[in-house]
């Protein structure tokens, strides 16, 4: 029977990291949870074992539900009834599923009814369920805005939500706006204090929800009258069964079908405030969004894997001329590219998810005590990394689904542009992850000031000092003459000395940091499982060789003047 999670040995490879010694320490909490829970594990060895067993019903789930489910989903599609969303009837299905396995409040303490996984598992469930079907995976995965509640709201209201969460219940963050979409300072949605009923009361209009008609909202809204910037915003829960928000619209998307984008109308909607006021955006908003870019991360690293299996398994079944597909060098060429990707991608990805983990671990034990000088350190450096990594694993893994949901229906030919194959749904899909939760060009402003001050370069050089086996050490050689090539591009950069110059060239910067970083993360994977990783780190060190050698040449040859003759090109475009 097939199992999305043990089909893939290179997921759980990721569980043997080193840091997962600590980071199961830190969220265990030295294992206080033994002597209360009964799911609770008394050592290292046994956390991680039963974090297996999580991912492996998981696969199970997602291989024997969720992916027959996904044609019939993505056909039917949610539909609008009386003001409410209704999900596709095996939409469901699905949810009864990973109800009825325990697959909810997967983050939370064990003491609302939580299963106290750490991000990186998280991350690993939410790839499993991607490539099942990437629609639902969006409203499975959403229960991770459960996260922002449990860190900035107050204990009732832990007390109150939680276990909903936990129990299978639904959310969704409100943040989007018919004027307000990547421009969050924008949002209008006005919060006003009921005095005589002590609650908030919300009414405007939210724009593009996921899943916008959950349980439980979490919702951004002005609540300082005269404001007209972030600074006047606050972030607010809203439940469902107060009534005050009805469904308007459900948008008719290319993909993610199975995932309703609604646009929701708040009239006089009561609510509760999380937090303080005016934080929602400054504080409450980048916590929000720092996790769901590495779900959507997650997201994109299911689907590269299926559109990967889906040529594999296509190119060894189709012949022309006499010959299968796959021994063809265009289409293996392709297939290597793709496995490359994903493997150094996943990398990318988890070793994001680990640096979240710790420092989002030390800020849970500094709500109970104060942390030591060392600890404050620990959690000053991963929280670093996690700025710096997150938008690298966001941004390429979603371009990199595209790129690969893309060959996939090359590899098919005529036959990946009928709507019976899934490759078709796979491209789809995947159109939309470098879009949403800030598009990829966003994901280069989040990442660029890391770079150009130096802290990526910095993390590179650190990286490269790690050993490598013997066989690969050829190969480290490679990237190694690729570091001072791109130091010299990122020193041609600052030296041109102008801000529309920098944001021109920032992609490229972006590209060629991540590609290194990739190189040296798939190296060290296939230094300690060279079975699993060695053909991808091949392959892949010479992609970077490859892009960072030619990026490096445009920027050593661009001058401030050539500018202008990009701005006049289009101008007599629009003209």
């Amino acid at each position: 029977m097939a199992n999305y999670y043990s089909d893939h040995p290179e997921i759980a490879f990721h569980l043997n990291h080193p840091l997962m010694e600590r980071i199961v320490e830190l969220k265990e909490k030295n294992y206080e949870d033994k002597a209360k829970f009964e799911d609770a594990p008394v050592d290292y060895n046994d956390a991680i074992e039963n974090y297996k067993q999580i991912l492996d019903i998981t696969g199970d789930v997602a291989a024997n539900i969720i992916e027959p489910n996904s044609e019939s989903v993505d056909l039917e599609g949610p539909h609008l009834e009386n003001g409410r969303m209704i999900y596709a009837s095996k939409t469901f299905e699905n949810l009864d599923a990973t109800r009825k396995a325990g697959l909810h409040g997967v983050s939370m303490p064990r003491r609302y009814g939580g299963l106290n996984l750490p991000n990186t598992v998280f991350s690993m469930l939410s790839e499993v369920i991607s490539a099942a079907d990437a629609g639902f995976q969006n409203i499975w995965s959403l229960q991770s805005c459960i996260d922002t509640l449990y860190e900035f709201g107050s204990e009732e209201q832990r007390q109150k939500y939680i276990p909903r969460v936990c129990a299978g219940e639904t959310m969704s963050m409100d943040l989007t706006e018919p004027d307000a979409g990547s421009d969050l300072q924008r949002v209008m949605l006005k919060a006003t204090y009921d005095e005589k009923e002590g609650c908030w009361r919300l009414n405007g209009v939210k724009r593009f929800i996921t899943n916008g008609d959950s349980d439980i909202h979490l919702v951004l809204a002005r609540s300082e009258e005269g404001t007209k910037d972030g600074r006047g915003l606050s972030m607010f829960i809203y439940d469902k069964n107060q009534g005050g928000v009805d469904v308007r619209h459900i948008e008719h998307k290319l993909g993610i079908h199975g995932s309703p984008t609604c646009e929701l109308t708040y009239k006089n909607a009561k609510a509760e405030l999380c937090g303080s006021t005016r934080l929602g955006l400054i504080k409450y908003v980048m916590a929000l969004m720092n996790g769901a870019r590495l779900g959507i991360a997650a997201q994109s690293v299911g689907v590269e894997q299926e559109a990967y299996n889906e040529g594999l398994a296509y190119a060894k079944e189709r012949a022309q001329f006499g010959e299968k597909i796959i021994n063809f060098p265009a289409v293996y060429d392709m297939l290597s590219r793709m496995k490359a990707k994903l493997d150094a991608g996943r990398s990318l990805l988890y070793q994001t998810a680990r640096y979240v983990d710790i420092y989002k671990a030390l800020e849970d034990i500094e709500r109970d005590r104060k942390l030591t000088p060392e600890e404050k350190q620990e959690l000053k450096k991963y929280q670093r990394l996690a700025d710096a990594f997150t938008p690298m694993a966001k941004g390429m893994n979603s371009e990199y689904a595209n790129q690969n949901a893309y060959d996939a229906i090359s590899i098919h030919g005529g036959s990946g542009f009928i709507m019976e194959y899934k490759s078709q749904r796979l491209f789809r899909d995947a159109r939309i992850f470098s879009i949403y939760e800030g598009t990829t060009q966003l994901q280069v402003v989040a990442a660029i000031r890391y770079i150009t001050n130096g802290t990526m370069l910095n993390n590179i050089k650190d990286m490269a000092a790690a050993e490598v086996s013997e066989a690969l050490q050829p190969l480290k050689a490679r990237v190694e003459k690729l570091i001072p090539v791109y130091e010299a591009a990122l020193n041609r950069v600052k030296d041109l000395n102008n801000q529309d110059a920098h944001d021109f060239l920032a992609r490229r910067l972006y590209d060629m940091t991540c590609e290194i970083v990739m190189s040296l993360l798939i190296l060290d994977d296939a230094t300690r499982a060279p079975e699993l990783f060695t053909k991808s780190a091949n392959v892949y060190v010479r992609m970077t060789e490859e892009d960072v050698l030619g990026k490096a040449a445009y920027i050593q040859n661009f001058q401030v003047e050539d500018l202008a003759s990009f701005r006049a090109a289009e101008e007599s475009a629009a003209e």
